[in-house]
């Protein structure tokens, strides 16, 4: 960080405050797209860590096929902002959801995902609005235990059912399998593969999910695209999964040390209203790119509690410190808009557009 840099965010803005180095977010988009390209899968990001429509386009533009949103709301906004051919990778559910998919399907190429048959019913609605069918993916769990069904022979009758129902049809299948599950996920889908061809049917999109699984890229014989979401800011969870370094990382939150009142403690003015409490599974809440061996250990609302006893350097009262997220999305989901910097220069402010849209 430059003195120069992190004295106009404070002068102009305050802390805490959300920048991106929108060097390293081009940086990001071009690399991974160049990735994809080698393995031969399409790059259809998740706006789930970035939620604007700016970002999205800079994707497409770079080469994405299209883009992948968690919900209905992101997907709204989206459209609104130019985006087309859009994945919404999640269950869809109830007679409002039904009423605005349908208008959004008159507007755009939209693909859906289930995983079961109560929510293919009531995607007929949805054609019915749109005066067209709905394509459908089938979501499938090889191992995470979220959502998804659980054996091939579920999705093979899933499938079935789609050609049995009005106003649906059968677009492919939806995996996130675990970094270390690719071959559970190969077996997983050759025999659901083998099941829908027996039918009649050929998917035309079978996705893989995560940035995570980057390093896995193109492993999935048959696969045709990829939804990487985290990769263009990157986190600590990146780093730590490997599939990024502590450069590749464009988020910061800068903040500002508020208190010392302790030698070996101090309180930042970032707590879980900025940071959140999601640690993703690591220690602590995040790292002090100045103070790489002091901890964020725990928050109030507004506080972040530092520990600073591992830590050979001891921040100041006033001083200005770069935090890496442990978890990128969720942070980002916390704000109203991003400050955009190029070197130290501050470009911009970006809106988080599709914040808050949870339906």
């Amino acid at each position: 960080m430059t003195t120069v840099l992190a004295t106009k965010i404070a002068r102009d803005y305050g802390t805490p405050a959300l920048v991106i180095d929108m060097d390293r977010v081009e940086r990001n988009i071009a690399r991974v797209q160049a990735a994809c390209d080698a393995a031969g899968v399409a790059n259809r990001p998740h706006i789930k860590t970035h939620k604007s429509p700016f970002l999205a386009r800079l994707q497409r533009d770079a080469g994405a096929k299209g883009i992948t949103c968690q919900k209905l709301g992101e997907a709204e906004v989206m459209v609104e902002g130019g985006l087309d051919d859009i994945l919404i990778s999640y269950n869809l559910l109830g007679d409002e959801k039904m009423q605005r998919l349908g208008a959004l399907l008159q507007r755009a190429s939209i693909t859906v995902t289930a995983d079961n048959p109560v929510v293919l019913s009531q995607l007929s609605q949805a054609a019915d609005v749109a005066g067209r069918p709905v394509p459908v993916v089938i979501e499938c769990d090889t191992g995470r235990k979220r959502a998804g069904v659980e054996t091939p022979a579920e999705a093979i009758a899933l499938a079935k059912a789609m050609t049995e129902l009005k106003g649906v049809t059968f677009a492919g299948f939806m995996l996130y399998p675990t970094e270390n599950g690719w071959p559970q996920a190969q077996r997983f889908f050759d025999e659901a593969l083998a099941g829908v061809r027996a039918l009649g049917l050929e998917p035309s999109i079978v996705s893989t999910g995560g940035s995570p699984n980057l390093k896995n890229l193109g492993q999935l014989k048959g696969a045709t695209e990829h939804r990487p979401g985290t990769y263009i800011y990157n986190d600590r969870m990146q780093v730590d999964a490997g599939v990024a370094g502590w450069d590749d990382c464009a988020l910061y939150v800068y903040a500002t040390v508020v208190s010392r009142a302790g030698p070996d403690r101090g309180i930042l003015d970032a707590g879980s209203k900025t940071l959140t409490s999601d640690t993703g599974g690591l220690d602590g809440h995040g790292l002090i790119l100045e103070h790489p061996e002091a901890k964020i250990a725990r928050f109030a609302e507004e506080h972040g509690f530092l520990d600073l006893t591992r830590s050979n350097t001891r921040p100041n009262v006033g001083d200005i410190v770069r935090i890496v997220p442990n978890h990128v999305c969720v942070v980002v989901n916390m704000v109203d808009e991003i400050l955009m910097v190029r070197g130290d220069d501050i470009i911009g402010t970006l809106p988080v557009a599709a914040r808050g849209k949870l339906r």
